[in-house]
C-alpha cells in the first residue's frame, strides 16, 4: 500500500478501530461488499473497478495528484491495482458520490498489513483508509471538509468504528487544522519511508464532542461566519455518551480507584487496615478494612513507607461479602465507610456524584488511544499534558468536573485533548476592568492575542450594534461558561449591549490539566488563557474573582522581581510564568445580594499567562512535573524511564531534580518568607538529555503567600502577606512538596526497581543540608523551622474536600479550614548527619561525572 499523503485537500490517510466484538465483520468492516450508505449527501459505495477505473484515472494524472504516486499509470494499471487490493484480503475501495457525480475515493486496509501497523500496537479490527478527493466541477468553500466529515460519520455509524488514526505529513499544516476540526489529538511524529508524520487518534466521542455549535448571520450577528476552522458541536447520542463504559473496563477503573481510596484513606487515618498475615515481597503484609457494618471485608497486600504511604498492590484487593466474593465498586466502598468519612449526609450524594464523575472520566482515559510512556519520551509539550491521566495524586474524587455532560466532557477536558475555541465578548469598561504588568498594555495584547483582521472584524460586530467600540474591552471567555451560564445569569447585560457576543476567535486552544487555563496550539507563541469555569471539581467552584483580577498583575511582577533579582534562585535558573494581564467583570445584580465571598461573583473573568516555551534553551524540552507520576496503560511509570534513558545514576538524576526543584523553594521560604503551591500541575520541568536543569512556576497570584503578616508590601501586592499560626509555616514544604509529591515520586522509584527508599529521602536531605551549608544568615531559621524535625503536623486533603465538598478553603485565610490527622514521621529526621556531607557535588557536577 502507498504510504505517501497528497497536500491540502488532495488525500488524507486515517485508520478506524473496530472493536473486537466485531470480529464477524472481518478486518476491514462489513464482508458484504454490497454494503452502501447515503451519508450528509454524499453516497458511498465499494469500488466497482470496471465502472470506476477511468475516472480514477482522470483525477490521478492532475498535477495536483502527485502525492498519490500514480499520474504515470494508464487505465489499465489503475484498474490492476485496486483489483490487488480488493484480492489482498488486507484492503478494500470505495468510492463517494454527490449528485450523481464521483467526489472522493477511500481505501481501507489492515493496518497491521501496512507500515502505519509499525509505528504503534495494532489492536484487534485496526484498519486504515486513505482519502483521495476528486476535483470539483466548481469549487464550493469547505467541500473537503464535508467530505470528510461525512466519511468520519461512515465509518463510525456504518463501519461500526470506535478510533481513528490519522499520520498526516508532518509539513500539511492545513490538514493538521482540518484534523483538529474533526477531533484529532496528535500523539506522537513518526518516521514513515517516505516523510515525517503525525500520528494522531479520534475516537467516535471524539468526533462528536468536537463538532461545536456555530450560527452564521449577518455581520451584527452574535458569532462569525462559519470558516474551515469553526466546528459545529453535534452533542453524542445516548449510546454514544458510555460507549467507553465496558465491563471490563469499569471493572478496572473501579478497582484503581478502591486501591488509592484505601491508600490515602489509611495514609489520613480515616480508615485504619488490620494487619491479618504475611505476603509474598520485602515488607509486604496482608491487611484487611471492614465495613460500617462489619458485612463487607477488604482484603488486600501492601507495604508502608516513609509519610504512611500505603504501596497496595491492586490485583490483590478482594472485596468479600459473608466469605463470598464481591465485585470492586468504588461507590460501595465509599458508602461501607461512611461512618469515617466526617462528610455531611446532604453533602454525601455530592461527593458520590464526584466518585461517579472520576470513574467515567478512568474509563474514558483507559479506552482512549494516547501516548505510552516510551513515546512520551520523545513528545513535545502538548503531548505530554494532554497524556496526564491520574489527576492530582492525593485526592479520591479529583475529577468531579460537576456541570459538563458527557459531550462537554469530550470537548473540555484535558485528557480529550480536543482543540477547541474561545468565545470572545466586548464588555463594556464601565463593568469590566482590565490590569496588566508594567512592560505591557492593553492594546498591545490585543494586537498580540488577536491580531489586526480580527480586531477589525470584532469592531464591525461591536459598531453593528450601534456601540463604540472605544468603549469596550475585548474579553475572553470559556465556550462552556457562555452557553451555560453568562448567556443566561448575565443576560441583563447582553439585552442592553454592555456585553456583545463576537463569536468565536480564529486561534485553537487545549485545555490544560487545571481544566480552565487553555495553550494555543495556532500559534505556539501567544500566551495561555484561563477564564472562569463554573463548573465544581476537588473542592472548588472552578471561578475566577474579578477582586483577585485587579491584583494579579501587580502581584506577578512583584514575585518576578524578587526571583528575578535573587542570585541563588537565577543560579538554579528558577523562574515564574507571569500572569501578564486580567480582566474581571462585575455583576451589579449578585454585589448586591452576596456580600461574602460566593461563586457567583466568580463567574467572569480571565487572565492571560506568559507561554513557557520562552524558557526552553536549544536542546531543551518542557515537561509537566506531573509527568513524574505519570504510569501508562502497561503499568509502565515515565520517571524509570525517562532515568534510563539519561544514562546517569538514579542518584545523580535525583540530585539534579532536587536542585531544580526543592532547593528554589526551601530558599524562597527561608529568604523571603514566600511559598507557593508547588504541586505536579502547577510546576514546568525544563529538560535536557531527559534530565530536569530548571524548573517554572505558575499559578502565582492565587496560589502564592508571603508568611509575614507585618511584612512591608506596596499596597496592590497587601493581600499576599498573611498571618498563619507558627506550627503550620513549614507545612508548606511538609505537605505540599514531601507530603503531597515526593511520597509519590518515592514509591514510583521503590516499586519500579530504581531505588530504595533511603537512595531517594537521601537525596531529599542532601539537598537541605547543602542550602543549610551555604546559607549560614539563616541559621537561626533553620532552627525555629527545622526542616529536620522528628515529626510534622499531617494536613489532609481529602478530609478537607469530605468537611465541604464545595469550598474547600477561603484562600483569603488558607490556615484556617485545614484538616489534621495527628503527626507524620519526617523521613529526614534521621538523616541529620548529612549536614555534614561536602556541598561540592552539584547537580551539574554529578552530571558531567
Amino acid at each position: 500500500m502507498r504510504t505517501d499523503i497528497a497536500p491540502a485537500e488532495i488525500a488524507l490517510r486515517s485508520a478506524t478501530v473496530l472493536p473486537t466484538a466485531r470480529a464477524a465483520h472481518g478486518p476491514l468492516g462489513p464482508l458484504d461488499s454490497t454494503l452502501c450508505a447515503t451519508v450528509d449527501g454524499f453516497y458511498i459505495r465499494p469500488l466497482d473497478i470496471g465502472h470506476d477505473a477511468s475516472t480514477l484515472h482522470r483525477w490521478f494524472v492532475e498535477e495536483r495528484a502527485a502525492f498519490w504516486n500514480m499520474r504515470d499509470k494508464s487505465v489499465d494499471e489503475v484498474a490492476a491495482f485496486y483489483q490487488s487490493v480488493e484480492d489482498s484480503g488486507h484492503a478494500r475501495a470505495w468510492i463517494g458520490s454527490q449528485d450523481g457525480a464521483s467526489a472522493f475515493l477511500f481505501e481501507s486496509y489492515d493496518p497491521a498489513h501496512d507500515e502505519a501497523g509499525e509505528h504503534y500496537d495494532v489492536r484487534p479490527g485496526d484498519l486504515g483508509m486513505h482519502l483521495f478527493v476528486g476535483p470539483a466541477e466548481k469549487p464550493v468553500s469547505g467541500h473537503t471538509r464535508r467530505i470528510f466529515q461525512a466519511l468520519m460519520r461512515f465509518l463510525f455509524e456504518c463501519l461500526d468504528a470506535e478510533r481513528i488514526v490519522v499520520e498526516p505529513d508532518a509539513r500539511n499544516t492545513r490538514i493538521h487544522a482540518l484534523n483538529c476540526a474533526m477531533g484529532f489529538v496528535h500523539v506522537k511524529n513518526v518516521s514513515f519511508r517516505e516523510k515525517t508524520a503525525l500520528l494522531s487518534f479520534c475516537t467516535r466521542a471524539d468526533f462528536y464532542a468536537a463538532l461545536q455549535k456555530t450560527t452564521t448571520k449577518g455581520p451584527s450577528a452574535m458569532t462569525q461566519p462559519t470558516t474551515e476552522a469553526s466546528v459545529q458541536h453535534i452533542i453524542p447520542t445516548p449510546q454514544q455518551a458510555t460507549e467507553h463504559l465496558a465491563p471490563d473496563v469499569w471493572h478496572n477503573a473501579n478497582r484503581m480507584l478502591v486501591r488509592k481510596a484505601l491508600a490515602e484513606f489509611a495514609h489520613e487515618l480515616i480508615i485504619e487496615p488490620q494487619r491479618v498475615g504475611d505476603a509474598p515481597g520485602e515488607d509486604h503484609a496482608r491487611y484487611e478494612v471492614k465495613s460500617d457494618d462489619g458485612m463487607h471485608v477488604y482484603n488486600f497486600e501492601a507495604r508502608q513507607l516513609a509519610l504512611r504511604h500505603w504501596g497496595i498492590r491492586p490485583e490483590s484487593i478482594v472485596c468479600a461479602r459473608k466469605g463470598e466474593q464481591q465485585p470492586l465498586d468504588a461507590l460501595t466502598f465509599i458508602l461501607d465507610v461512611k461512618g469515617r468519612l466526617g462528610i455531611k449526609e446532604e453533602m454525601l450524594p455530592i461527593y458520590l456524584d464526584e466518585i461517579s464523575s472520576t470513574l467515567y472520566g478512568a474509563a474514558y482515559k483507559a479506552v482512549k488511544a494516547g501516548p505510552e510512556t516510551p513515546d512520551l519520551l520523545s513528545a513535545d509539550f502538548q503531548a505530554i499534558e494532554t497524556a496526564m491521566s491520574e489527576g492530582h495524586p492525593g485526592f479520591v474524587a479529583n475529577n468531579g468536573r460537576l456541570g459538563f455532560d458527557a459531550g462537554d466532557y469530550r470537548a473540555f477536558a484535558p485528557e480529550a485533548g480536543s482543540p477547541i475555541q474561545i468565545v470572545w465578548l466586548a464588555v463594556h469598561k464601565d463593568d469590566a476592568a482590565f490590569h496588566s504588568c508594567s512592560d505591557l498594555d492593553y492594546s498591545r495584547l490585543m494586537e498580540e492575542e488577536l491580531g489586526v483582521p480580527t480586531i477589525a472584524r470584532f469592531r464591525e460586530v461591536v459598531e453593528a450594534h450601534r456601540c463604540r467600540f472605544e468603549d469596550y474591552h475585548l474579553m475572553p471567555a470559556h465556550p462552556w461558561q457562555w452557553f451555560n451560564k453568562l448567556s443566561i445569569a448575565f443576560a441583563a447585560y447582553v439585552a442592553t449591549n454592555r456585553i456583545i457576543c463576537l463569536g468565536y476567535g480564529d486561534d485553537r486552544y487545549l485545555a490544560q490539566q487545571s481544566i480552565r487555563t487553555f495553550f494555543n496550539v495556532s500559534d505556539r507563541s501567544k500566551r495561555y488563557v484561563k477564564t472562569s469555569l463554573s463548573i465544581l471539581n476537588m473542592g472548588f467552584m472552578r471561578g475566577l474573582s474579578p477582586y483577585y483580577m485587579s491584583g494579579t498583575p501587580a502581584i506577578n511582577d512583584y514575585i518576578n522581581g524578587l526571583v528575578s533579582n535573587d542570585p541563588y534562585l537565577k543560579s538554579h535558573g528558577f523562574t515564574i510564568l507571569r500572569e501578564v494581564a486580567s480582566l474581571g467583570f462585575r455583576n451589579r445584580y449578585y454585589e448586591a445580594a452576596v456580600q461574602a465571598d460566593s461563586p457567583f461573583k466568580k463567574m467572569f473573568s480571565a487572565l492571560w499567562r506568559e507561554n513557557p516555551l520562552i524558557h526552553a534553551g536549544e536542546g531543551q524540552r518542557l515537561m509537566t512535573m506531573a509527568a513524574l507520576l505519570h504510569t501508562d496503560r502497561h503499568g509502565r511509570a515515565l520517571l524509570p524511564a525517562l532515568i534510563e534513558a539519561s544514562g546517569v545514576t538514579t542518584q545523580a538524576w535525583l540530585d539534579c531534580y532536587m536542585n531544580a526543584y526543592l532547593a528554589p523553594l526551601v530558599h524562597c521560604f527561608y529568604a523571603h518568607d514566600l511559598v507557593f503551591m508547588p504541586h505536579g500541575e502547577n510546576l514546568i520541568l525544563v529538560m535536557e538529555n531527559h534530565v530536569p536543569m530548571r524548573a517554572i512556576l505558575k499559578d502565582i497570584a492565587e496560589e502564592s503567600a508571603i508568611l509575614n503578616k507585618d511584612a512591608k508590601l506596596p499596597d496592590n501586592v497587601k493581600r499576599l502577606a498573611v498571618d498563619v499560626p507558627e506550627s503550620v509555616k513549614l507545612l508548606a514544604i511538609f505537605i505540599d512538596v514531601f507530603d503531597g509529591f515526593f511520597r509519590y515520586v518515592s514509591e514510583i522509584l521503590v516499586e519500579h526497581g530504581c531505588c530504595c527508599e533511603d537512595v531517594f529521602w537521601n537525596a531529599v536531605a542532601r539537598c537541605v543540608a547543602r542550602y543549610q551549608a551555604d546559607h549560614p544568615q539563616f541559621t537561626q531559621k533553620f532552627a525555629e523551622y527545622d526542616l529536620f524535625a522528628p515529626e510534622f503536623l499531617h494536613s489532609c486533603l481529602n478530609r478537607l474536600q469530605l468537611g465541604n465538598n464545595l469550598q474547600m478553603v477561603n484562600l483569603s485565610d488558607p490556615a484556617a479550614n485545614l484538616k489534621m490527622a495527628g503527626n507524620l514521621r519526617n523521613p529526614l529526621a534521621e538523616r541529620r548527619a548529612v549536614l555534614c556531607e561536602s556541598r561540592t557535588q552539584t547537580g551539574s557536577e554529578v552530571i558531567e561525572a
